[in-house]
């Protein structure tokens, strides 16, 4: 028989996401925050050289960048990496791939047209996803609960 004075403890769903741990807004923003001053000293000094040179180059900095770094086996750029968060497959735990880390550039601008909504999302959003994670169907996640991979050998 059960005690009857005895209360089960009320239900606790995971942290972060009903599907796992996920990278706080803060994170995410500090990260973003590192980024764009690594880019923008860059397209400062060019765009100090050249207006339109600068302009350029920083568009074209911005997606080969993020492209790049968040498309990669890590899906970690160099503010990610400091911040210890990572971009990751919503389904697998695996890299996006350039091609999904490109729509998820894309999805920036979206997120960022009307008042930064779509950035401010995760804020209320059940697998704390941005609109651009959507629409490239990922998570960031602390790289503490999702290890990057070391390569063999």
């Amino acid at each position: 028989m059960t005690d009857p004075s005895y209360q089960q403890p009320a239900y606790q769903p995971p942290a972060g996401g009903p599907s796992g741990p996920r990278a706080s807004f803060g994170r995410r923003f500090v990260a973003a925050l590192i980024d764009g001053i690594l880019i923008g000293v860059v397209a400062g000094i060019l765009y100090a050289i050249s207006r339109t040179l600068g302009y350029i180059v920083q568009i074209l900095l911005t997606v080969a960048y993020l492209t790049y770094f968040e498309g990669s086996a890590s899906g970690q750029t160099v503010g990610k990496k400091a911040m210890g968060i990572r971009v990751v497959d919503f389904r697998t735990g695996g890299s996006i791939g350039y091609g999904r880390a490109f729509i998820r550039w894309i999805g920036r601008y979206v997120s960022a047209i009307p008042c930064l909504l779509g950035y401010f999302w995760m804020l209320w959003d059940r697998e704390k996803q941005t609109w651009h994670d959507k629409f490239a169907n990922d998570v960031v996640v602390p790289e503490s609960a999702y290890p990057v991979e070391s390569w063999p050998g």
